[in-house]
């Protein structure tokens, strides 16, 4: 599930941000929490995470991700989104080298997922 929240209190600008499982994005400061522990993230790591969670369980391709991140339709050689999804992975994944949030979809791009919890039955 990914819900958006906003906070605001007199002398504090606007703060967005995007729950996804146990991981809240902070749009405003560029901080990523998982687990309770707050990850400074570049503009560029925050812009792609932004994108991957806005779109969960959607598979985004590599000029989708070009264009909104770097606002560009280049795909030549560049590994610059390759190398970005590898540092993500190590900020918010378990084990960035097994990934579970970030999938590689091979020759398409990334996909994004929160896994799914299963509900207690309630007695």
């Amino acid at each position: 599930m990914v819900r958006k929240g906003s906070s605001s209190g007199k002398g504090k600008r606007n703060s967005q941000q995007l729950v996804a499982g146990d991981l809240t994005l902070d749009l405003a400061g560029r901080n990523v929490v998982k687990n309770g522990i707050p990850t400074h993230l570049t503009f560029k790591e925050c812009a792609l995470l932004e994108i991957l969670i806005r779109n969960n369980g959607e598979v985004l391709t590599r000029k989708q991700l070009m264009k909104h991140v770097w606002d560009t339709d280049y795909l030549g050689d560049t590994r610059t989104l390759d190398v970005h999804i590898r540092w993500l992975r190590k900020k918010i994944e378990d084990d960035p080298s097994q990934p579970i949030l970030i999938r590689t979809v091979r020759g398409v791009g990334y996909r994004f997922e929160v896994a799914k919890t299963k509900r207690r039955k309630s007695k």
